[in-house]
């Protein structure tokens, strides 16, 4: 009897696990379908389409001649990752270091700190497209109020997104000093680019460092005055260590998100005088010259490229974090 009963709540547990898995793959069915449709089928059709000379249809299949055309030393992409990382290394240092400032102060008790918290964070809701073409024409060296405010006070104007030469090859120009050609440094309308990135991305990464400053118990802060900490020893000691997992999440995102970049530098710019990354170059192969298949194989490229900073910076910085 007891044996027959113990089989009965073992049959009607099964029944009711079965139940319960069959519920949640039918609950999962949808999203796992929408992530096929949408996610895995368009990456594994992507890379199929790198593997052939593709244009409007596939005409051969080539295997990896496109990868092996965009490694060649002196293609293309080279160039483009060599101004994506330039990018990248100005735009993500500046946008990080004033967010953390900004977060710093505005997580003070200041009158008005509301307000400022939401006129930063206001650029980045804003649409790209419009605000770089806003960014634009401010920038224009005829009509821009940049220039204006500079024949104002009697400087030069600049070409900003029209000026392909170095940012160090201009300052020494202007100063009379002979500069190598290496030493160049990246196009002022590539700097230009990252003059409206930091504003418009810098008021996102300000909102996360005020999370995270949130998160730091204060009894911390008191423990340490109490001991004589001042202000700086206070950021130093305690701030910047345990606010280092939001800025390891900010600087991950901020990396790939930098890499992806493609929408305001197409309005401003069209990837010309030094601003082509490597977004601009997969779009204008695959949408001027209609080479889907390089494109498909430069953007695979892109992907690795991106997935190797990644893990780097897990290994690197992640170290560094105290959780």
């Amino acid at each position: 009897m007891a044996v027959e009963l113990r089989r009965t709540k073992t049959r009607a547990a099964h029944s009711r696990a079965v139940r319960e898995a069959i519920l949640a793959y039918g609950l999962l069915a949808p999203a796992v379908l929408l992530l096929l449709v949408f996610t895995f089928f368009p990456v594994v059709f992507g890379f199929a389409i790198s593997l052939y000379n593709w244009r409007i249809v596939p005409r051969n299949f080539i295997g990896f001649q496109n990868y092996a055309t965009a490694l060649q030393p002196g293609s293309d992409m080279w160039n483009a990752l060599g101004t994506t990382i330039s990018y990248t290394l100005l735009s993500v240092p500046i946008q990080l270091f004033i967010a953390l400032i900004l977060a710093t102060l505005l997580f003070q008790k200041l009158h008005g700190k509301s307000f400022f918290r939401v006129a930063l964070f206001l650029p980045y809701v804003t649409s790209t497209v419009a605000s770089a073409a806003v960014w634009a024409r401010l920038y224009s060296p005829d009509i821009g109020l940049i220039n204006q405010v500079l024949r104002g006070l009697h400087l030069q104007p600049l070409g900003w997104l029209l000026e392909n030469r170095g940012v160090f090859t201009l300052i020494a120009s202007g100063l009379g000093v002979p500069l190598p050609a290496w030493l160049t440094g990246p196009s002022l309308a590539l700097v230009s680019i990252v003059v409206y990135t930091t504003w418009v991305f810098v008021g996102y990464d300000m909102t996360i460092f005020l999370a995270g400053l949130g998160n730091i118990p204060t009894e911390l802060y008191e423990a340490a005055r109490i001991d004589g900490a001042g202000g700086w020893d206070l950021f130093r000691r305690i701030t910047l260590p345990l606010l280092s997992p939001t800025t390891f999440f900010l600087s991950l995102i901020t990396v790939i998100g930098v890499f992806k970049a493609f929408n305001h530098i197409w309005v401003m710019t069209r990837g010309d005088n030094g601003t082509t990354t490597a977004s601009i170059l997969i779009y204008r192969q695959m949408y001027e010259f209609q080479l889907a298949g390089y494109a498909s194989a430069l953007a695979f490229l892109l992907f690795t490229v991106i997935l190797i900073i990644t893990v780097a910076q897990y290994q690197l910085a992640g170290r560094q974090v105290n959780y």
